[in-house]
């Protein structure tokens, strides 16, 4: 698993309609349901699922457990143990565990691309535009570091002459760089783009901290220089556990998931709310303005697949390692062909 450290809406099946709630295996409702992911925008419904009691027909208790980096996603993806059902984590982690032989189907696609470039320049607008300069870098190899670096070299810019990358653990510490004037340009994901710009306008960090620019934004980047829509398939629903052998399961999640979106994106203050109940760091207006910006879409892992192969394609071409060594087979997507 060592590959894993560097790596890391569309319709629902017409059947789903037709399967009456709690639909189990044996009947009856499971004891206890537990659904996993980071404090990120994939994980907003998982959260919503838990408080709300949407899947109160399925199980007698919903748990929803964070991961916070890559050594926990690891625990919880293959230790059995862990006794995860729904488990939200990057497209590409997804691919490479499958690979690596765990137990896992991609069920959805939800977050279509999070990255921003954040500057203190508000004059900087492409990845050109960064080149000779210090970009704060969260995550070494994975997701924000990926697609800045697949960009460039389609924009003929070398990642590595061209920028002075700066490796940091998360991207709440890139965060805090840009607000203690610590670094003038970062690459960050939402919530913590939202969050350094809400953090600069707010008394007393104010009094010290830079005002920040949402400069490039890699989603549009990747629709002009791929040639393709302005959105990356960037973290999804893998099922697990019991959850594999249960289809009825699988499908009444979607529909939870995809109704605990829906609102999520409906309303945006009540969401940053509830997620702001669970971590101290993050802010509820912060986390609101997040889901205001966010690119979000609930679309099967079947309909995604052609929009994924293409992803998995570009990083197979990069690294192999990043998805495992090949593209993954049809029985990583959940539904089938």
């Amino acid at each position: 698993m060592h590959g894993l450290r560097r790596v890391l809406g569309g319709c629902l099946l017409a059947a789903a309609a037709l399967l009456p709630l709690g639909a189990q295996a044996g009947g009856g409702r499971l004891p206890k349901l537990v659904l996993s992911g980071p404090f990120a925008a994939v994980s907003y419904p998982l959260i919503h699922i838990a408080e709300s009691g949407a899947l109160k027909d399925v199980a007698e208790s919903v748990e929803f457990v964070s991961w916070k980096d890559p050594d926990q996603l690891r625990v919880l993806a293959v230790d059995g143990r862990a006794r995860v059902d729904f488990i939200a984590m990057p497209t590409n982690v997804a691919a490479n565990l499958h690979n690596r032989g765990v137990k896992l189907q991609l069920v959805n696609v939800s977050t279509w691309g999070v990255l921003w470039l954040v500057s203190r320049d508000p004059s900087l607008k492409t990845l050109a535009d960064f080149k000779g300069k210090e970009v704060v870098m969260p995550f070494r190899a994975d997701m924000p570091d990926i697609v800045f670096q697949t960009l460039a070299e389609k924009a003929g810019l070398d990642p590595k002459r061209d920028f002075k990358l700066r490796y940091v653990g998360t991207p709440f510490d890139a965060m805090q760089l840009l607000v203690m004037r610590r670094a003038d340009h970062a690459l960050l994901a939402e919530p913590a783009v939202s969050m350094a710009l809400r953090k600069t306008k707010s008394f007393p960090v104010s009094l010290i901290a830079p005002e920040l620019h949402r400069s490039v934004d890699l989603q549009r980047e990747w629709g002009r220089l791929m040639q393709r829509p302005a959105r990356i398939p960037q973290a999804g629903i893998a099922a697990m556990g019991q959850a594999l052998a249960d289809p009825a399961l699988v499908e009444r999640f979607q529909q939870a998931y995809a109704a605990s979106l829906k609102w999520c994106e409906a309303k945006p203050d009540e969401c940053g709310a509830m997620v702001a109940k669970r971590v101290e760091m993050l802010s509820a207006e912060g986390v609101a303005d997040s889901v205001r910006a966010d690119n979000t879409a609930f679309v099967t892992a079947r309909e995604a697949r052609p929009e994924l192969e293409f992803f998995f394609g570009r990083l197979h071409a990069r690294q192999p390692t990043l998805i495992g060594g090949k593209l993954p087979p049809d029985d990583f997507y959940y539904g089938g062909k």
